[in-house]
Parts: C-alpha cells; sequence; structure tokens
C-alpha cells in the first residue's frame, strides 16, 4: 500500500469510493470536480490517497485555517478494510497538519455511523458534549 497526496487526476475514483462507502455525505457543488479541485489547491499537503494493486483503496481530505483543522471524506473500499489503511491515512493527515504547524483537528461523523465513530476514537479523536454543530447553505 501507498499513501500519496491527492491531485484531481484521483476525482473519479475518488467520487466512487466516496459513494460505494456510504456513510459520507456528498454535496452536488462540494463534491463535483470543481469543489474538489478548489478544495486541493487550498490543502495540497494535507489531502491523501492510498493506493493498493493500482486502485484508489482509500482517501482522507483534510484542511485548515492556519490555526485548525477539519477532516472529510475519510473512506476506505469495502476490499481494502481492516488492513490499518484508514489508520495510515490518519497518521499521514495528522502528521502533515503538525508539520504546517497545525494543533488540533476536528471531524464530524454520523451518529450512526458505529464502526466510524469507534475508529476515531480509537485514534484518539473524543466526542465533544459541549458543542452543537450548526451549518447553514450559502447558494
Amino acid at each position: 500500500m501507498t499513501i500519496r497526496e491527492m491531485t484531481i487526476d484521483d476525482y473519479e475514483a475518488a467520487i466512487a469510493l466516496w459513494q460505494e462507502c456510504g456513510g459520507i455525505g456528498i454535496s452536488a457543488q462540494d463534491d463535483s470536480r470543481d469543489g474538489i479541485r478548489r478544495f486541493l489547491a487550498r490543502n495540497p499537503r494535507t489531502c491523501f490517497v492510498a493506493e493498493q494493486d493500482g486502485m484508489v483503496a482509500g482517501t482522507m481530505l483534510c484542511g485548515h485555517d492556519g490555526r485548525r483543522a477539519h477532516i472529510y471524506h475519510a473512506a476506505v473500499g469495502t476490499p481494502f478494510r481492516r488492513q490499518g489503511i484508514a489508520r495510515a491515512l490518519a497518521e499521514r493527515v495528522c502528521a502533515a497538519l503538525a508539520g504546517e504547524g497545525i494543533t488540533k483537528a476536528a471531524l464530524v461523523a454520523f451518529a450512526d455511523n458505529a464502526d466510524g465513530n469507534a475508529f476515531w476514537e480509537s485514534c484518539g479523536f473524543s466526542v465533544r458534549g459541549d458543542l452543537t454543530y450548526r451549518d447553514r447553505v450559502l447558494r
């Protein structure tokens, strides 16, 4: 398995993976080819794909504002699960963030995603009971 920075050339394989995996909220605008291209341009060193046998086996996107980071679209294809790929991606993202001077990362996981929540807990990401997550669609 190889982990490398994601490029827009990975888009088709990545979107297919996100759709296959479920548990990932996909936005028609934000997750369009142009949306991902913009995200990668802003965050070229903190978004990764894992490749195995010439296929994109997993992804993890991460962006930051210079102070705090947010992780998105952590996914591993069904045939590649339970091989340490997600943990390797998470470690690579955290190392990249540390290299950019970022000291804290957050993420959102669907409440009913038991496997995903257990994984993030095992990686040291704890649930914050003192926050209410909010969002607003701007367009």
